[in-house]
């Protein structure tokens, strides 16, 4: 080639013609390409056989798979619901550790928070409402002795009283069932996202375990009626723990008392959490504040160190009543007030607060209601005001009346203590018993049947176009990975085998083994310690070029 043959011809490079030219330069790009390829290939090789470790499990499946065959969609129908199975105990009942939610309560825990706060919150708040229970017993007991002038408490006042005040248990009882019945849909909407392969299965599993737990709604409801009806059709006056008319009469003022702070121990802890005080202004608007709430008082800090304590509130005659989240307010509010219109918190009348979330908001009031803390009463009409409460004075005024509805009221007191504790015992027991317990029951050992005896299984198992085209890639996937290790096995033979000068291309027509020494021309007669050649006239001189020693 002219490129070598200018090389070899040249004084100033005919020494060094083997290290020159493209030959030369593409050599040595080959021996660094191979030392890079060297270098970088056990890596590559890791990396690709991890990922390959990876898709082996999911892929195992696919190798021989026929979307067809029935012996696989009965395989995949029977692993489907005994997953559901496992994922609806899971979640009822807590057990296990995996895909556990650390967000928000769910499943069996927010099943337990509806029974143990919610519920107990939601007969209270309907089951005392001193002004219109007071009224109602003065007319009750005018009504029973009508033109008459009673001289003793008549009996069948206390049992129209407490029959009215059963009777109000059926609301929060039914609403602690809808509560539940919501939850289950949940889980059961969250157990059959595994099962989003086959649509039409999941739709069909979801239907059936949906309306099975309606069902049993029913029932549920049923009893929970039969329960509040039981307690109606009879009056257990010789209870243990009903004080009876002797006793009712001899001190109202303890008797007025009994059972209203259940379960409060001196200067005891209840609760402590953040929560925003929103009526201090705008500055200090939405800021939050660590709160302590103990059976006696409630106090809040700057943080959660407890180190700065900013007020502590005494929580004697204080009232809980709900309010409307405002533009300039955030989250779920509600606020605490005193009754006879004193400052409950510096110059403010109520110290409204807020939470984040609706669970931690009805969290708050069952631990307000554990410290004695009742929510506002409300009538039909709204809120008792006072044109009713002087009404109610001028209506009161004879001191036997006033007798009498203080002994009918320590009396309804006390049975209606002994009516709710049985009813909050007996309601979760009967909703546990009837649904959630049945319902598992179901699931483990009817639904398969169920799903079987809509004679569609067939039509049921056909796999989403997601499905497949997920199933196509990952085998493109693994096949392309498992491609690339053969690849990077022929080049580690290759390269670390001896055989890098085969691939290297020659150019010019030429081999890429140097010159044989025969073929080069004789040396200059000049020593090549002389300096070059002085150029022709109009030529450029050569470059410099290393003298040999």
């Amino acid at each position: 080639a002219a490129e070598r043959k200018f090389f070899l011809s040249h004084p100033s490079y005919r020494h060094m013609a083997d290290r020159c030219g493209t030959v030369f330069l593409q050599k040595q790009l080959n021996q660094q390409l191979t030392n890079h390829i060297r270098e970088t290939l056990p890596s590559l090789r890791d990396k690709l056989q991890r990922q390959m470790l990876g898709l082996e499990k999911e892929v195992a499946q696919y190798k021989h798979f026929q979307p067809n065959d029935p012996s696989i969609k009965t395989k995949a129908m029977l692993q489907m619901i005994q997953h559901l199975q496992q994922d609806f105990e899971r979640a009822i009942e807590g057990s296990g550790a995996d895909g556990v939610n650390t967000m928000e309560l769910s499943g069996g825990a927010k099943i337990n928070r509806l029974f143990h706060e919610r519920f107990p919150y939601e007969i209270v708040k309907m089951e005392i409402d001193e002004k219109v229970l007071r009224k109602e017993i003065a007319f009750a007991i005018r009504n029973i002795h009508g033109i008459r002038v009673g001289l003793f408490t008549p009996d069948m006042a206390f049992e129209a009283i407490v029959k009215t005040q059963i009777g109000r248990l059926r609301e929060p009882s039914l609403k602690c069932i809808d509560l539940v019945v919501q939850e289950l849909t949940n889980v059961v909407r969250a157990v059959t996202e595994k099962m989003q392969r086959y649509p039409r299965l999941r739709e069909e599993a979801e239907r059936i375990i949906t309306t099975y737990i309606r069902e049993k709604e029913q029932a549920c409801k049923e009893q929970v009626m039969l329960l509040v009806d039981f307690q109606l059709a009879y009056m257990n006056t010789n209870h243990e723990d009903f004080i009876g008319f002797a006793n009712a009469s001899s001190d109202s003022q303890n008797a007025e008392n009994t059972g209203k702070k259940l379960g409060k121990v001196t200067n005891q802890v209840i609760r402590k959490g953040y929560m925003a005080i929103n009526n201090l202004g705008i500055t200090a608007r939405n800021k939050n504040y660590w709160f302590v709430l103990s059976s006696e008082s409630l106090s809040w800090y700057k943080d959660g160190e407890e180190k700065e304590k900013k007020f502590m509130l005494p929580l004697e005659q204080l009232k809980l009543r709900d309010l409307e989240s405002s533009f300039m307010s955030r989250g779920h509010m509600f606020a605490i007030y005193n009754p006879e219109g004193r400052n409950v918190f510096k110059d403010f009348k109520t110290l409204d607060l807020s939470c984040e979330t609706q669970d931690d908001m009805d969290s708050w009031k069952a631990s307000f209601l554990r410290a004695g803390v009742y929510p506002e009463k409300q009538t039909s009409e709204g809120t008792v005001g006072e044109g009713e409460e002087e009404g109610e004075r001028r209506e009161s005024v004879d001191p036997q009346l006033e007798r009498q509805v203080e002994t009918i009221r320590n009396l309804v007191d006390s049975y209606m203590k002994i009516v709710t504790t049985s009813c909050k015992d007996q309601v979760p027991k009967i909703i546990m018993f009837l649904m959630v317990n049945d319902a598992k029951a179901f699931i483990n050992g009817e639904l398969l049947a169920a799903l079987y005896s809509t004679g569609d299984t067939q039509n049921m198992m056909e796999e989403s176009a997601d499905e497949a085209l997920k199933r196509e890639e990952m085998l493109r996937m693994y096949h392309a990975c498992k491609e690339a290790l053969n690849i990077i096995a022929e080049v580690s033979n290759v390269t670390l085998g001896g055989g890098a000068s085969k691939m290297s291309t020659p150019s010019y027509g030429q081999s890429n083994a140097a010159p044989a020494p025969a073929r080069r021309p004789p040396p200059p007669s000049a020593s090549p310690r002389l300096p070059p050649a002085r150029p022709a006239p109009g030529g450029l001189p050569p470059p410099m070029v290393p003298q040999r020693r």
